[in-house]
């Protein structure tokens, strides 16, 4: 009987609980913390908590009729009351409910299909709808089960909105460092005053339209799917998440179209020589790049500020949620006590069990129902509260708008020179991270007083409780108590005072468990840092390996060309870094944010096993094992908990393995769109330097002369047909041996540089062979134990070395080729030139006209290029 009694209690307990303050997170009817406290309150209940664990049987305090013999009840006690479901939310098994089935110490339960991992769960994790949230403030009325996800999607919001004001002010600087040198140009004289208002206005309109078709794009995004504007799911983010990359993708490649017309614009329409333009080519991108070095700054800093802000949340939450959690766990306590005296008073055949039932559940009943309004209150309270605190931040916030948009435009308004467009640049972003610094100061003391609060909200409630359940004892023993056991008052007052000297210790000791959980809490927030800083870690390496193939790519292509001048090559290169800026920065924010989605995808599974996890060291550190049957019980469990956290981890690499796949290929898109913008920046510098080629040639062409030779000749009485005409034949016939001396040169050269390359072809197999003879001697000696996958690494390494040693033979051989006909074309138009020129001298002095005739090109000349 008494052994029943305890149990009825602790399931009243539990379920009058789930439905007051708790609401959502629920605790098990029979959780493994119970059971550390059923253990050390009463050792004979011990065995019938193990079997009622075992048998998942319930006996509510209202059941009207006693428990049969074998241990079965009716069978619609089991079923859960239903919870309210949010729009577009399946149904789904609370956080205790899973961990029930999870923590059932029987080694087949382990083994069962209740477990952490089922796809079906997954499924239904990911169309899960939870509480859209703008702030943190929100999410402490929301859901513990959704909390994480709350907190996270925060974190996204923050990497978006950082994203946002970072290419704001990229095109700020841009359209003012472009002000700038249209200034300088307009005081030189070179373009009119209305010609630069015209070119910046039309720079701004097209920012604004690029700005509108971006918004436009992002709006669509955000509708699609959003059945409920209250409510988002895990699916719809991650929709959101990739829809937005693609679109921020496609908005940094019209930015660049959009940069290289402003900038040719300015070429185009200035009274510039071409060198000069090259220079303002140069010099502008020259300060775009240190731009977007401040930005990547900039990004890196506050992107781990934001981070930050995602644990000092946690632990934000973390307390509330302790406060929650703590007020009907200590009164159970209480309430425990009061049952034990009960109990004795039962066994002295002071109290029958009807009789000491009908006391317990009128005395929960009251309690939980003050509880209940009590926690209502509050929870309203709470909510109406923060309603005040983020009106009161949205003012801040629009008066910092106003204030920090006067600072702005009176910095933009100063008047700066070409030579200080390095201080504005600093003192422009200087002054944006001043507001941004301030802003975000604001926010997070906003965040703590609103956390403490709430924390004073149910520090209230706590008094409360406490307050109403002391009342309702002190009324159970001093009035009750004397009318239905017959004892004398100060029998009773004496059974008041032994639970509050019983409450001591218990008291005591739920304290320390309740710390010994907070720092198992504070553990894992630690364990989840260190996996953050190797995600930082991971996006330097990838940036680092992209940065230096591209760099290495670039060098080759310029290097391939080999006809431009130096400052064309350097012109080429820095812009290819400008492009190159913005893609790594998209790399690095678009990690972060996946790694994001990586921990909500997660988060119900390591929720689920840090509770199992957590209920298991709690009870080992309590309650030691005293037999055999503990002690098996106690390895089956943590056997259960190594299973499910190698699942666990499996399931996280498979996670991240797919989200950098998708990674990849939206970098790649993005890299394809810049070697696009690069071939056009390539081939229009190419196109420079031809025009500029041929206008040397122009002048050097002497076609004035040619012509008034040609007249003169014409007009003159001294040359007879017949001279003229052997004249142009003996010069034709000078053609012609130039040019048959010229093809000869040719093969002669072409066979010389085949005969070098398949010499070169020749000791390369030679060395290839003895390499492959050498492997096959000792490959004995390698270690037998090395996989497969090693193994096909080093034959990767193997044939990727020999296939970049192959090309760069075939280049080494196409540049001596290059080089030499060249070499030759030099020759030609050089020998060209000369018979030209001594045609021209015969023909002047046949017609004897006095023209003067140009000196002769040395046959040492410098070739052409």
């Amino acid at each position: 009987q008494k052994d029943d009694s305890q149990r009825l209690l602790e399931s009243f307990n539990s379920d009058e609980t789930e439905h007051t303050l708790m609401k959502g997170k629920a605790e098990p009817c029979t959780s493994k913390e119970d059971i550390v406290l059923e253990d050390s309150e009463s050792p004979l209940n011990s065995n019938v908590t193990a079997f009622a664990l075992k048998a998942k049987v319930i006996y509510p305090i209202n059941q009207k009729f006693r428990p049969l013999a074998d241990g079965s009840s009716n069978p619609s006690l089991h079923e859960n009351p239903k919870q309210a479901v949010l729009p577009n939310q399946v149904m789904e098994t609370s956080t205790s409910g899973s961990l029930e089935s999870l923590s059932q110490v029987d080694k087949e339960d382990c083994s069962s299909s209740t477990t952490i991992h089922s796809t079906t769960s997954d499924d239904r994790f990911q169309a899960r709808a939870f509480l859209k949230v703008a702030s943190f403030p929100e999410v402490l009325t929301c859901e513990s089960f959704d909390v994480k996800l709350c907190l996270c999607s925060l974190v996204l919001k923050d990497l978006m909105l950082l994203d946002t004001e970072l290419r704001k002010e990229k095109h700020v600087m841009f359209t003012q460092v472009l002000k700038i040198y249209l200034t300088d140009l307009c005081h030189k004289k070179k373009i009119t005053d209305d010609l630069l208002k015209k070119i910046l206005l039309i720079q701004e309109n097209d920012f604004e339209e690029l700005q509108k078709q971006l918004d436009s794009r992002l709006q669509n995004t955000e509708m699609s799917g959003a059945h409920h504007s209250e409510y988002q799911t895990l699916e719809d983010i991650e929709r959101k998440e990739r829809e937005y990359s693609e679109h921020i993708i496609d908005n940094m490649e019209d930015f660049w179209k959009q940069t290289d017309k402003a900038q040719q614009a300015v070429l185009d329409q200035s009274k510039c020589s071409s060198a000069k333009a090259t220079k303002i080519a140069m010099d502008l991108t020259e300060k775009m790049i240190a731009v977007e070095s401040l930005l990547i700054e900039s990004q890196d800093l506050r992107a781990m500020d934001i981070q930050e802000s995602l644990f000092n949340w946690e632990l934000m939450v973390k307390m509330i949620d302790s406060l929650k959690s703590y007020i009907p766990e200590e009164c159970k306590c209480r309430l425990n006590i009061v049952s034990n005296i009960l109990d004795h008073l039962t066994v002295k055949n002071n109290l029958s069990v009807r009789q000491k039932e009908e006391l317990l559940t009128d005395l929960h009943k009251a309690f939980w129902e003050q509880l209940a309004d009590f926690s209502n209150e509050c929870i309203q309270q709470s909510k109406d509260l923060i309603l005040k605190r983020l009106e009161c931040r949205r003012k801040k916030r629009e008066e910092f708008k106003h204030r920090q948009k006067s600072e702005q435009g009176s910095l933009l308004s100063e008047t700066f020179h070409i030579e200080n467009v390095h201080n504005f640049l600093k003192a422009y972003h200087g002054l944006l991270e001043k507001h941004w610094q301030a802003q975000w100061e604001l926010e997070e003391e906003d965040d703590y007083k609103s956390t403490e609060t709430v924390a004073d909200l149910y520090k209230e409630l706590y008094t409360k409780a406490s307050h109403a359940l002391v009342e309702l004892v002190t009324k159970l023993f001093l009035q009750t108590l004397p009318v239905v056991t017959g004892l004398s008052v100060r029998e009773c007052e004496l059974l008041k005072e032994e639970w509050q000297e019983n409450l001591v210790p218990q008291l005591k000791k739920w304290e320390t468990h309740h710390q010994r959980r907070w720092k198992l809490y504070q553990e894992q927030l630690l364990q989840e840092k260190k996996l953050w800083l190797k995600e930082y870690a991971l996006s330097a390496v990838m940036q680092k390996h992209l940065s230096e193939k591209q760099e290495k790519i670039i060098q080759g292509v310029v290097s391939r060309l080999g006809c431009l001048s130096d400052e064309s090559v350097n012109y080429i290169l820095q812009k290819h870094q400008l492009l190159l800026c913005p893609v790594l920065t998209r790399l690095t924010l678009r990690r972060l944010g996946m790694a994001a989605l990586a921990c909500m995808r997660m988060s119900r599974k390591k929720s689920l096993l840090q509770e199992l996890r957590e209920q298991h060291t709690l009870q080992k550190g309590s309650s030691p094992c005293q037999d055999e049957d503990q002690w098996q019980l106690q390895k089956a469990v943590e056997s259960h908990i190594l299973e499910e956290e190698e699942k666990l981890e499996e399931e996280m690499q498979q996670t991240h393995l797919e989200f950098h796949q998708q990674l990849v290929t939206e970098i790649q898109e993005a890299l394809h769109f810049l070697e696009q913008h690069m071939e056009q920046v390539i081939g229009q510098t190419l196109l420079q330097h031809a025009r500029r080629e041929a206008g040397k040639k122009s002048t050097d062409d002497g076609q004035d002369f040619k012509e008034k030779l040609v007249e003169a000749a014409v007009e003159s009485v001294y040359g007879t047909s017949n001279n003229i005409n052997r004249l142009v034949q003996t010069y034709y016939q000078q053609l012609g041996k130039i040019t048959e001396d010229y093809e000869g040169k040719k093969l002669q050269q072409l066979k010389s540089l085949q005969a070098e390359r398949s010499e070169r072809n020749r000791l390369r197999k030679k060395q290839e062979n003895e390499l492959t003879l050498k492997e096959e001697q000792t490959k004995g000696f390698l270690n037998i134990s090395s996989t497969v996958h090693q193994r096909m690494l080093l034959q990767q390494k193997k044939v990727l070395s020999q296939f970049e040693l192959q090309q760069q033979i075939r280049l080494e051989s196409l540049k001596q080729k290059l080089l030499g006909l060249h070499h030759l074309e030099s020759e030609l138009e050089n020998q060209l030139k000369e018979a030209e020129q001594d045609f021209m001298s015969e023909l002047a002095a046949l017609a004897r006209i006095p023209v003067p005739v140009k000196k002769k090109p040395s046959k040492r000349s410098k070739p052409a290029g």
